[in-house]
This record gives C-alpha cells, structure tokens and sequence, in this order.
C-alpha cells in the first residue's frame, strides 16, 4: 500500500502570527490556490483511492479541494486534529510567555494534551487507518505536528527518538509499505507550488 501524508495550505493564524494547534482557522485565499496545485499534482501522479482528514477546517478545506479533483471518498477523524495546545490557541507569539509551555513529553499544556498523549493519539488512528485501507493508495491530509508523528510511527521509532521532519504548506510525503519494507519515494514536496506567481507568494 502506498501513504501520501499531506500538509493543509497557508491558513490565517499564519497571518496573524498566533499559535495554531487546536485554534480553527480557514485557509487565506494563497492556502486555496496551494491547495488546488497539490490536488492537481496529486491527481495527476498519485491519485489515492480514499481520503482521510483532520476536521480542523484549515486541514478540511484542503481536503475537500482533492477529493473533488481527485473523486476519492473522504472520511474526517477528529484524532488527526493538531496537537491539542490549550489555552495557548490563537495566542499571539509574542505573548506566550504568559503561558505554561511543556518542557517534557509527559507536561500538558493546560486544558491541552502531552507530546507523549499525542503521539499515542496518532499512533491510534494511523494503525486504524492501515487496517481499514489494505493495498489501497491512501491520502492523509493533516497538520504539520501530526505528520511529524506519523512519520514517527511509519519509521517505528521510539517516543524518545528527536528527529524532525518538517512539512511546508501543503507538502507531500510518499510513503509505501511493501510486504516487511517500509519504502520512502520522497518527503515534503513542495514544487507545485512553484506555479504559484512570486508577487502572490
């Protein structure tokens, strides 16, 4: 089976400078315009057979986008939502000094999750995934800090593992599972997005 993780496009708090995580902003009209080059990409090269995605709208929005290029099935799980951040959502960056920020995996943000929580929730719904869509060509459209996680999980890597793997706007992961091999074709492409006229960017 093959796994394409997806990235949502440009949303609003990236604008307006706050945190994201669990703060439900829509794509800017740019994160729109990403998001129908990657579903064209997509479509043309890797066309999935089914469709999952986080409910957070910046993530939705970008996933209805390739569903409709595409006419794969889209399902929504909430447990692909981004590390649930707390009382840090839609905070500005230059005041978050006022607020807990977890130094360990197992601290929560208040009213949030852990790292290591997080983990365990993606962990969850990508075995769940995997079982549901044997030998099928998947799509995950979700969020930079879950991605993260799910390359984690993909490269079966313990929880006190630091690597990071990044993943700009509406970034592509090909991934592949091919009896007991685990088969990386690319990670974070991003070269549709050169469409996109420098004035816009």
């Amino acid at each position: 089976m093959q796994i394409l993780l997806i990235r949502h496009g440009q949303s609003e708090a990236d604008i307006l400078n706050v945190h994201e995580g669990r703060a439900d902003y829509p794509l800017t009209g740019l994160g729109r315009e990403q998001a129908i080059l990657m579903a064209k990409r997509v479509t043309e090269d890797y066309r999935p057979d089914v469709i999952y995605a986080s409910t957070l709208c910046r993530a939705s929005e970008t996933a209805s986008i390739l569903s409709k290029a595409s006419g794969a099935p889209l399902n929504f799980e909430d447990k692909l939502r981004e590390h649930d951040n707390g009382v840090l959502a839609g905070v500005p960056f230059e005041e978050e000094k006022k607020y807990f920020i977890p130094k360990t995996m197992y601290e929560r943000f208040e009213k949030g999750e852990s790292a290591i929580e997080f983990r365990m929730r993606v962990e969850s719904i990508f075995s769940k995934i995997l079982t549901e869509c044997c030998e099928q060509r998947i799509a995950i459209v979700a969020h930079g800090g879950v991605i993260h996680c799910l390359l984690r999980s993909f490269f079966k890597m313990g929880v006190h593992i630091e690597f990071s793997f990044p993943t700009g706007d509406t970034g592509i992961h090909l991934l592949e599972i091919k009896g007991a091999k685990r088969i990386i074709h690319f990670l974070n492409d991003t070269s549709h997005t050169a469409a996109i006229p420098s004035t816009v960017k």
